[in-house]
């Protein structure tokens, strides 16, 4: 159990070594059994508005739920890791373990844009990135829930690519945080995510990773190829916000070694 990067709660490492990142996925199912865990257990992927009262606001995000019948296209919805990770931002500065006033945020695949929301009205600067077919949603959430009096920090959105090279608002200077839900569900994301990564990552950038645990198999392959770039922690769910825990979802810290 030990810190990692800008987060003040322990996470549990994940060891390198030739057969560690199978271990982490053999442990996570045997520990968690997420396919025993309801599903979609604090969204509503039918509705075209999800509402969530976060840092004292009530969002209102609005959602695409006809994207879920094109293949690939998930990001106009949300899902179950997106809301545990953001109540675990709030819940972490609350408990005095993360500071995000004045950060520089950048988070990946922003889809409807509730992370990047909470992480502003928690004083982050944030900037909200997805492919350019997705940002008219975004930047309409932006709209509909930043744009009123209260807010600490800022949000805004752009276009990024993964493993193409990302414009430079997003690394000069390098961000504070890089944040991401549901972000590894292919070999090929994996690749260019971890290209992202990198190129977003500075020696004091701070990385949470939250995703639902659907393919095993891909999950082994992202651990595996980013344990050769970064050190990664798991958090525990005790370190969670208490009211949105779920065993289909996981949640690690990296930093760049």
């Amino acid at each position: 159990m030990v810190k990692l990067g800008s987060y003040g709660g322990k996470v549990r490492m994940v060891i390198g070594g030739e057969e560690s990142a199978a271990e982490e996925i053999m442990l996570l199912w045997g520990i968690q059994q997420p396919t025993l865990s309801k599903p979609n257990a604090f969204v509503s992927q039918s509705s075209l508005t999800l509402r969530l009262d976060s840092c004292g606001h009530s969002l209102s995000i609005l959602q695409s739920p006809s994207s879920l019948s094109t293949p690939g296209v998930t990001g106009a919805v949300m899902w179950d890791s997106g809301i545990v990770l953001g109540k675990f931002l709030e819940h972490s500065v609350d408990s005095g373990m993360l500071v995000l006033q004045g950060k520089k945020i950048v988070e990946l695949g922003s889809g409807c844009g509730l992370v990047g929301f909470i992480a502003a009205l928690l004083g982050g600067q944030v900037i909200l990135t997805d492919l350019p077919d997705r940002l008219r949603l975004l930047r309409k959430n932006i709209e509909t829930n930043m744009k009123h009096g209260g807010v600490r920090g800022s949000a805004t959105a752009t276009e990024l690519i993964w493993g193409e090279d990302p414009d430079p608002e997003l690394t000069e200077p390098a961000p504070d945080f890089v944040l991401g839900s549901d972000v590894v569900y292919s070999e090929n994301a994996v690749v260019d995510l971890l290209v992202t990564l990198g190129q977003l990552s500075g020696p004091k950038t701070t990385i949470f990773l939250a995703g639902e645990l659907r393919n095993d198999a891909i999950l082994e392959y992202f651990i595996e190829e980013a344990m050769k770039s970064f050190i990664i922690g798991r958090v525990d769910q005790t370190l969670w916000h208490p009211d949105y825990g779920s065993n289909r979802v996981v949640v690690y810290v990296l930093v760049k070694k």
